[in-house]
């Protein structure tokens, strides 16, 4: 009898989410290889339509510089969705639609396909290895706090927008 193995360790996850009460969660999206702005209507369709995930309201395309990295331009966006996931599945949702567009973490801060951070998660806090919310750098970049802005602007104080003004961005 053969033995089946798993190519890699498989996460945990949360055996009935459909029971957890729904939270609002924020997504960062950005890519700058191949269709960038493509890539993210594409993860934005997947977010739409991931098992626990609704998504709310997304902002508009901006075109940025690369930061701490190389590469052509980036496309950012941010997405509003209501998720009944835990903060680590709903990482592991988040990095398994990167996967699919072709994501690969050679180094860090490499040109990506697709780059899916977790901004923040309800008013949860949270520090561990895998997983830290709100988003460590989320208040250093023009990036995020623009498109945030756009869609829930109660999050991002005009003292946040003039700390990142130096930061080049253009809504496109």
């Amino acid at each position: 009898m053969r033995q089946l193995t798993a190519a890699r360790p498989l996460q945990p996850i949360d055996v009935n989410p459909s029971q957890r009460t729904a939270v609002i969660a924020y997504v960062a999206l950005g890519a700058n290889l191949g269709d960038a702005a493509q890539t993210l209507r594409d993860a934005l369709h997947s977010l739409a339509h991931a098992p626990g995930l609704r998504l709310l309201t997304a902002s508009s395309l901006y075109r940025t510089a690369p930061i701490d990295s190389s590469g052509p331009d980036y496309i950012n966006a941010v997405a509003e969705v209501t998720t009944t996931l835990s903060a680590p599945d709903l990482l592991t949702a988040l990095q398994a639609i990167e996967n699919g567009a072709g994501r690969e973490r050679p180094y860090r801060n490499a040109p990506r396909t697709l780059d899916l951070d977790l901004l923040l998660y309800g008013s949860a806090r949270i520090d561990s290895p895998a997983l830290t919310v709100p988003h460590p750098r989320m208040w250093e970049r023009a990036f995020v706090l623009m498109p945030l802005r756009e869609i829930a602007p109660a999050l991002v104080t005009d003292e946040m927008l003039n700390a990142v003004s130096g930061q080049a961005i253009q809504r496109v």
